[in-house]
């Protein structure tokens, strides 16, 4: 949530820090803002709402001046209007800022008593004004930002410009992610290297509490201790290649659409081919031997961890916790000796996957991530890290990273489970010759749009559904849940088909779809007679199955939609597809925000 960009150029930077920034409303916002050295005094453009708004402002009021700060804001502290739209700051500073400052009451009630007048509800204008203080003081912006930075408490990025110093920027992290870019006569910051890929692909990444110093040829490190550091320059591999949506209406749409190439590409970086064998990954432990493993992940990753779970424990015979990373942060649990954690995640960057993490850690467990970007937090905290090969994923809810994310997952499922002695060789080549189908059978399911369209235009009037599934699918049938509520807003719940009968079914009567995921296999039974009692009671059944499921479940159901036949090793990955597709086709009925759906933020960098 939120982005952060900054520079120190050679040309105007507003028209820049406007680029940058619509490279960030993949995060998530609610307002956005500029501020430029004009003449060596700070001045801002803000505007409430889109990137579009912002960039109106500045079509009627330009911003001249080559160093300057850019903002995306997703509201934490005041609601999100153009006031406390960032950037925040006096006549002497201007602050952007990711995160929170736990403590900002206690420091503004401190400053108020000293003479400081707020003109907002934010904790980041407590910042600024603290920043402001150490100025008037006399103290220089170094010494200033520096003692500012020892008295915050919190997670937090921050990138500042100051009056009278034209080619100066300072910026510094602490539990969120801010990077430094490398120009040719020119530096600049961003809260991610997607921002910065346009304007430089060279690349450093702050570590926690280290605070920088920028000009337009150098950037001086320091750490919390204020003490001078090196940090690494890397060359990164996104580019500056523009990201759009071509022919789609969508990002959304067209991520969809992506997930035979992106099943494809992942499967090809763990699986041989030729040997139908799963290639053993670079990892800080030895599966054969491992006592236990942890699962961690938030929304959508996490419902990959309890996927994952079934098959680590089912195939690959590993004792396993899935936990929501929010929870796990605090639950201090007994943890095995030799023990091992996965992580999961798009981004990389989520806080509580972090503080999760640093937890376990502490506790003597390895680190494994799996994740999308090669450059992030969670990557570089890892002993090893495991690659999705989804690309950039713009829409903010979760569609082609899921199913490289499984992907990933079924093939350490594999691997483990060979390690292990758990299955034979042939029953590994033959496990994964149904996974290297996968991409096939996600195309033939994308082929179909206009029967999920269908579906949607029942769907789209409901107040409330349900969806049902049992075993691997459960946690599919919660992600088909959650996609429901993120785009199209109507409450949607997953449930074990089973656990229908202690509490859910009093909500069923005719007014209720209920979705459910009932491919042929050991648990159709099960599944299909739990979908008859929601028949009896009205329930309006609408059946994802394959073709030997579906004459039985025709019999009540009103709709039944035949997916292809496939093992049901990876039935979770193959049936994620119709239901993200489905709350894709109700939330474009419903003339919702696809893309950027209300109150909902991309990476979520704080707690």
């Amino acid at each position: 949530m939120c982005g952060i960009v900054g520079v120190v150029g050679r040309e105007d930077a507003a028209p820049r820090l406007l680029e940058a920034l619509r490279r960030l409303e993949y995060r998530g916002y609610d307002s956005a803002g500029i501020a430029t050295l004009v003449n060596g005094h700070v001045d801002r453009r803000r505007a409430e709402g889109k990137l579009s708004n912002l960039a109106s402002v500045l079509d009627g009021d330009p911003l001249p001046g080559t160093t300057g700060i850019g903002h995306t804001r997703w509201a934490t502290h005041g609601a999100p209007t153009t006031r406390n739209a960032h950037p925040h700051g006096t006549a002497r500073v201007a602050v952007v800022h990711n995160g929170i400052i736990e403590n900002h009451a206690e420091l503004r009630a401190e400053l108020e008593a000293k003479g400081q007048e707020f003109e907002t509800e934010t904790d980041t204008e407590t910042f600024a004004r603290l920043v402001d203080h150490h100025l008037a003081e006399g103290q220089s912006p170094e010494e200033a930002f520096s003692g500012a930075l020892k008295r915050v408490h919190g997670a937090f990025a921050l990138a500042a410009i100051f009056a009278g110093h034209k080619r100066k920027l300072l910026a510094a992290r602490q539990g969120a992610p801010l990077a430094i870019g490398y120009g040719e006569g020119e530096m600049f910051v961003g809260s991610d290297a997607l921002a910065l890929a346009p304007l430089t692909r060279r690349i450093a990444h702050l570590n926690e509490g280290d605070w920088a110093v920028l000009d337009e040829a150098s950037a001086q490190v320091f750490d919390a201790a204020d003490r001078p550091v090196e940090r690494a320059v890397k060359v990164t591999a996104i580019t500056g290649a523009a990201i759009g949506k071509g022919n789609y209406r969508h990002f959304m749409e067209k991520e969809l659409h992506e997930h035979p190439a992106v099943i494809g590409d992942t499967l090809t970086q763990y699986v041989d081919p030729a040997t139908r064998a799963v290639a053993r990954p670079d990892l800080p432990f030895d599966p054969a031997t491992l006592p236990r493993l942890w699962l961690s992940g938030c929304g959508s990753a996490f419902l990959v961890c309890q996927t994952a779970r079934y098959w680590f424990e089912t195939i690959a015979r590993i004792p396993c916790d899935a936990d929501v990373a929010s929870e796990l942060r605090y639950r201090d649990p007994p943890l095995a000796k030799g023990g091992s954690a996965l992580f999961v995640s798009q981004s990389g960057e989520t806080a509580d996957n972090l503080a999760a993490m640093k937890m376990l850690r502490n506790g003597g467990q390895s680190l494994v991530s799996v994740v999308n970007v090669p450059e992030s937090s969670m990557a570089r905290e890892s002993d090893a890290t495991l690659m999705t090969v989804a690309g950039p994923e713009i829409a903010v809810a979760s569609t082609k990273a899921f199913t490289a994310q499984l992907s990933v997952m079924a093939c350490l499922a594999l691997n483990f489970a060979r390690a292990r002695g758990a299955i034979s060789v042939e029953e590994e080549a033959r496990l994964t010759s149904a996974l290297l189908e996968v991409p096939e059978h996600a195309a033939t399911i994308l082929e179909r749009g206009g029967e999920i369209e269908e579906v949607a235009n029942e769907v789209k009037e409901a107040r409330d559904v349900l969806f049902l599934a049992r075993g691997s699918l459960f946690p599919i049938a919660m992600e088909g849940a959650l996609k429901l509520k993120e785009i199209s807003y109507i409450h949607a719940e997953g449930y074990a088909a089973g656990e229908m009968k202690h509490g859910p079914i009093a909500l069923i009567d005719s007014s209720v779809p209920v979705i459910s995921l009932c491919p042929s296999g050991p648990l159709f039974e099960k599944t299909a007679s739990n979908l008859q009692e929601a028949a009896a009671r009205g329930g309006k059944i609408i059946a994802f199955t394959d073709a030997e499921g579906a004459p039985a479940l025709r019999r009540f159901a009103h709709r039944v939609v035949v997916l292809p036949t496939v093992d049901p090793f990876v039935t979770p990955i193959l049936y994620a597809i119709p239901v993200q597709l489905l709350a894709y086709q109700v939330a474009v009925l419903k003339g919702t925000d696809v893309d950027q759906p209300r109150n909902l933020a991309k990476s979520v960098t704080v707690e």
